[in-house]
């Protein structure tokens, strides 16, 4: 998985170009509540341990920060930072019209 083309931090959330003429917008909350943090998810098992009545409707990546080549570690307005996020992940869960055919 190659990493994108350009990530742009806005307050609804990440804006991905994965490559020319595919852009997609990861909306925030949508982003915070999927977070893979072992604080969120059980490690074994894989369940979701976040409450999502515990995250903010208006919750906002602060900053976005490059993990190696594999992907990112975002800064959460609620204060949460420990997820990862792969850009495997990220593309596998891509909304955009072109992946997410309706």
């Amino acid at each position: 998985m190659s990493a994108p083309r350009r990530i742009t931090r806005l307050d609804e959330g990440l804006r991905i170009e994965w490559e020319p003429g595919h852009v997609a917008l990861y909306p925030a909350r949508a982003l915070r509540l999927a977070c893979p943090c072992a604080g969120c998810i059980e490690e074994v098992s894989g369940r979701p341990l976040l409450d999502p009545a515990a995250v903010p409707e208006d919750v906002r990546p602060v900053s976005v920060a490059l993990v190696g080549t594999y992907g990112i570690r975002l800064q959460w307005s609620d204060g949460h930072g420990t997820g990862i996020y792969t850009f495997a992940r990220l593309r596998a869960d891509c909304p955009c019209a072109r992946c997410r055919p309706e």
